[in-house]
């Protein structure tokens, strides 16, 4: 079993914490590779005006991620799904070699809670919380973590991670950087423009963008 992280969302566009937070995860959890998911479109930011097209925020992606054990995909825009739910589902089916964990932010734990089946989600992989400053404590205080800080495990046990069985949830301690994607749209509104989306093809599938 290949120990893989995942990590979700928009990537609009993906700067520096998303691949400061990927390389301490790998390193934290003992993972071969940490994959990228590049959401077609986040349910809980339907309507957003500044989202860039799929093609250009893949692109980022993959320019971010280069020289790393990092491996960006749109696979869920191929596999059709909307939710995380849906797509671990479908992963974990589809790569019955692959142990996977899910990684996500304390901004992310803090709404958690809203998320489609967020218990099932839960109950199929491992979650690991990596810390974002000034979200910590409304995450603590969450609703989704009043249920699962009965399955917390220690972090300094974070690489036994493939031996426990979810739910379980291991909380990193790690004080990125604080850039963001909602800045580098500010800076610069029209940064997709530069990506072309001519020749680019799906790191994991290998198939040409959907």
């Amino acid at each position: 079993m290949t120990p893989t992280g995942l990590l979700g969302g928009s990537f609009n566009p993906a700067h520096y914490s998303h691949r400061h937070i990927s390389l301490f995860a790998i390193e934290a959890l003992g993972l071969e590779e940490m994959w990228w998911l590049v959401s077609p479109g986040n349910p809980l930011k339907a309507g957003t005006p500044d989202m860039a097209p799929l093609a250009a925020r893949y692109a980022s992606a993959a320019r971010m991620a280069r020289r790393a054990p990092i491996r960006p995909t749109a696979i869920e825009a191929r596999l059709g799904t909307r939710y995380t739910a849906d797509t671990l589902r479908k992963l974990v089916r589809r790569y019955p070699k692959r142990r996977f964990v899910w990684i996500m932010g304390a901004d992310n734990l803090a709404q958690f809670d809203r998320w489609q089946d967020w218990r099932g989600i839960a109950r199929r992989v491992v979650i690991a919380v990596v810390a974002r400053p000034g979200y910590d404590d409304g995450a603590r205080a969450s609703r989704a973590m009043g249920w699962l800080r009965h399955f917390v495990r220690p972090a300094a046990k974070a690489k036994d991670w493939t031996s426990w069985r979810p739910p379980a949830l291991v909380l990193l301690h790690f004080y990125p950087d604080r850039g963001s994607a909602t800045r580098l749209r500010a800076k610069d509104p029209g940064w997709h423009l530069s990506h072309s989306n001519r020749g680019l093809r799906d790191r994991l599938t290998r198939r040409p963008l959907p």
